[in-house]
């Protein structure tokens, strides 16, 4: 299985927020599952090997990749140089799926997705219809003119709640990517150091 394709609120109960998966919020506050109502000395306790895969779910299901592409990434990101947990969200935030939710042209990772499947977004002025692009500094997205119209309605902009990362240089037009997302932007609450040591023996 490559995405999930279930009930977010449900991964979301589980995870924590995840804002690249949905943007709303279940009224119930137990975890599901069979565990996910006991309380006191029944509640199970989540091992060191749990709270580890946990971090890597919440890196799959906020990107929306699959397990083979993950691992992907984590090698990418012990070949380069630098800190290895910062550089896998890099990479992550880099991919053009993410940069065109970060510009606010869809409300998830998977909406603007499609925006790219179906041929919407451009970089440097060529169609990309490849969500996992990985998109470089200085590079210039922007939408075509059929989806524009669309995009100018429903732009998160006109919610309060909604900023773009300082990465971005953002005009009516197009976003251009000025640098790497700073840690402290990235909406995503995530231990990256923990997923690095998730696949430290593989």
């Amino acid at each position: 299985m490559s995405r999930y394709r279930g009930p977010k609120l449900r991964i979301t109960r589980r995870l924590g927020k995840l804002p690249g998966l949905t943007q709303k919020s279940s009224k119930k506050t137990a975890k599901p599952g069979q565990h996910g109502k006991s309380t006191g000395e029944n509640k199970t306790k989540t091992t060191e090997y749990g709270i580890r895969l946990e971090e890597k779910q919440k890196l799959k299901f906020n990107y929306g990749i699959s397990e083979k592409q993950l691992y992907a990434y984590v090698k990418e990101a012990r070949r380069r140089n630098g800190v290895t947990g910062l550089i896998l969200l890099q990479l992550l935030e880099m991919r053009l799926d993410t940069i065109c939710f970060s510009m606010g042209l869809a409300p998830t990772i998977a909406g603007a997705r499609q925006l790219v499947n179906h041929g919407h977004i451009t970089v440097n002025g060529k169609v990309i219809n490849i969500p996992s692009f990985q998109c470089q500094i200085n590079d210039c997205i922007s939408t075509t003119g059929k989806i524009q119209s669309l995009v100018d309605r429903t732009h998160p902009s006109l919610s309060n709640s909604w900023v773009c990362p300082s990465n971005i240089l953002l005009t009516q037009n197009e976003g251009k990517i000025m640098n790497y997302c700073p840690r402290s932007e990235i909406l995503l609450d995530v231990n990256e150091l923990l997923v690095i040591e998730y696949y430290s023996r593989r």
